[in-house]
């Protein structure tokens, strides 16, 4: 009997799943383990693996399409074994009487050019993908044909659509030559869904459910720096860890957050809840798109500690290994561009946070030290704050705060 594959369930808050890319196809041998597809739910990646030996008989869910966990999503058997899907129909059949069944053929025959019939406007059998499609591309769905079973719309049939409409669309002699060039060009239209879906829809909310306003100012980090380096010659020995910019700049920011509790606060339900507590949201860019790992309780931990728990999240964020209860519930969040040479940004709240610090790429300067120039690190910060929480001066008192310790190292150990 052949085996289903089942679209897992990832995390307790999951509702729906799509199949990123399916790594095999109809007819492929696979082996019990090995990865056959990649699936993606809300903000976690993840490669589902078969689950027994043999051949991929039948592929249930099509790319970019997003199913419930539980859903039947494909088949794995012998390659001569024939698939049982067991439905109200089926069952209705298998109750009926012996002449009913031998009628099923001459029904089966009627039934067959229905699938090729336009869609009716009052009950579209379509595939959510092909939907989405169809809609961006300003098609009526009653005018599509479906071809899947019983007449279902699928992602195909609206590309051919749109190919057709495109081809009948006539131009003028005049714009031959535009057409020429035109005709060059390529867009590739591509379903929002898992991951990105989760990111734009809590980016928009995010926008439109607050009152964002972002400072900025410059740390002197050139001390800091100084320190990193005769600092790791104690934790990679004694710790076996190496601190990095931002495992400092992460205390830092976990030591100014205690004395501004204001800032470590959301907004919910008309009411300001301050934490005292910090859970650090890190921010970790996928291929993908952004995930966010929290350290939670940062404020109980060491430095050394918390370089190891920002490190391990990380490589789990990138391994795809990352639970949903790992990306919830933080106070406080950071994220981080200067590896990509961005100075100031406008970092976006990760809601319902009341704040987030966007640091940027450490750039060596000429500063003015009395009547001296000299050469000094320094260190572009930006803050966004939920205005509806806290006002400009309580934020920068909050920033200048974080500049001391990171200006002042030493402050960190007090």
């Amino acid at each position: 009997m052949a085996v289903e594959v089942l679209m897992p369930k990832m995390g307790m808050a999951m509702k729906e799943g799509t199949v990123s890319h399916w790594n095999k196809q109809v007819g492929d041998l696979v082996s019990k383990g090995e990865v056959i597809a990649s699936i993606s739910s809300e903000k976690i990646e993840a490669d589902l693996e078969a689950p027994a030996d043999g051949v991929l008989l039948k592929i249930a869910v099509s790319e970019w399409e997003g199913v419930p966990p539980g859903t039947v999503i494909g088949y794995i058997g012998h390659p001569s074994e024939q698939i049982v899907e067991e439905t109200a129909a089926t069952a209705t059949l298998e109750a009926a009487a012996p002449e009913a069944r031998e009628e099923l053929p001459a029904a089966s025959t009627a039934m067959a050019p229905m699938a090729a019939t336009p869609a009716s406007s009052k009950e579209v059998k379509i595939s959510p993908v092909a939907r989405k499609l169809a809609e961006a591309a300003g098609l009526p769905l009653e005018s599509l044909i479906g071809t899947g079973p019983a007449g279902r719309i699928t992602k195909e049939d609206v590309e051919k659509a749109i190919a057709d409409r495109e081809t009948k669309q006539t131009v003028a002699p005049e714009d031959d030559q535009r057409a020429a060039v035109a005709g060059k060009e390529t867009v590739e239209q591509l379903p929002v869904s898992g991951m990105r879906k989760v990111i734009a829809s809590r980016m928009m909310a995010s926008l439109r459910e607050s009152a964002q306003l972002t400072i900025t100012a410059r740390a002197d980090v050139t001390d800091l720096i100084a320190w990193q380096q005769k600092m790791n010659e104690v934790t990679q020995k004694e710790h076996d860890t190496k601190l990095t910019l931002t495992d400092l700049i992460a205390k830092a920011t976990v030591l100014a957050l205690q004395k501004h509790k204001q800032v470590n606060s959301a907004y919910l339900d008309e009411r300001i809840h301050r934490y005292g507590h910090v859970h650090l949201g890190i921010a970790v860019a996928l291929e993908q798109g952004l995930v966010v790992p929290v350290v939670r309780h940062a404020e109980s931990v060491s430095l050394p500690d918390l370089s190891r728990r920002i490190k391990a999240l990380a490589a789990q964020a990138r391994e795809g290994t990352l639970g949903m209860e790992e990306m919830q519930g933080s106070t406080f969040s950071i994220t981080n561009l200067g590896a990509y040479g961005i100075e100031f940004f406008t970092p976006v709240l990760n809601p319902p946070e009341a704040g987030i610090l966007g640091v940027g790429a450490v750039q060596d300067t000429p500063v003015f030290v009395g009547e001296e120039v000299r050469r000094r690190s320094l260190l572009p910060l930006s803050l966004t704050f939920d205005h509806r929480v806290l006002d400009g001066a309580p934020a920068a008192e909050f920033l200048h705060t974080l500049r001391k310790y990171l200006e002042e190292p030493y402050r960190m150990l007090l």
